[in-house]
């Protein structure tokens, strides 16, 4: 049965398209709930933050016609100490704002979260929301943090405390206090 909220008379569905897959109005839909979740500007979302969410799987929770929760996983390469994994790396979550509370991003992180275990070595996401992770089997990275770039590995120390990893079952052994570093990429790496 679909999880319904006081603000979601009509039964919810996660519909899952490829970034390819996405029409002008799922894409125009998607954004528009993007940036009404975060804002805009330079603590808001950004051009960078949605190309970010492009080249991987869409995660759309849909009421009544309407997108109401957005969530995409991107293939990245991140490095525990020197050993590469392939990670789902998680972008662009949110949920409507007049509908946050209702469960309904609780739901869609759960399929997201479930996907991950199916098909990645290793999830990660960048969040200053971590209890809402943490419930769903997310853990905090509390070791260092790195970049890998042209020049070599660049550490990252302002975003220690804010990655979050989901252990899968292909995932090596993790020291939580080791290194973790992630490809280059314009606008936020992390």
């Amino acid at each position: 049965m679909a999880a319904t909220g006081a603000h979601d008379p009509e039964p919810a569905h996660v519909g899952r398209l490829r970034s390819e897959e996405l029409d002008l109005a799922r894409i125009s839909a998607i954004r528009r709930l993007l940036w009404a979740a975060f804002g805009s500007g330079k603590e808001g979302f950004t051009e960078a933050d949605w190309e970010h969410a492009l080249g991987g799987l869409h995660f759309a929770l849909e009421s009544a016609g309407e997108v109401v929760a957005h969530a995409s996983v991107v293939e990245r390469e991140l490095h525990v100490d020197d050993r590469p994994l392939r990670a789902g790396y998680v972008e662009a979550v949110a949920t409507d704002p007049q509908r946050q509370g209702a469960g309904l991003g609780s739901r869609l992180m759960q399929e997201v979260t479930d996907h991950i275990r199916e098909r990645f070595e290793l999830g990660a996401l960048r969040t200053g929301r971590h209890s809402f992770y943490a419930r769903l089997g997310w853990l905090t990275w509390t070791g260092r943090l790195y970049v890998r770039t042209p020049d070599g590995p660049r550490r990252t120390p302002e975003e220690e405390g804010y990655v979050m990893v989901l252990p899968t079952p292909t995932s090596p052994p993790l020291d939580l206090g080791g290194s973790l570093s992630c490809d280059w990429r314009t606008g936020d790496v992390w």
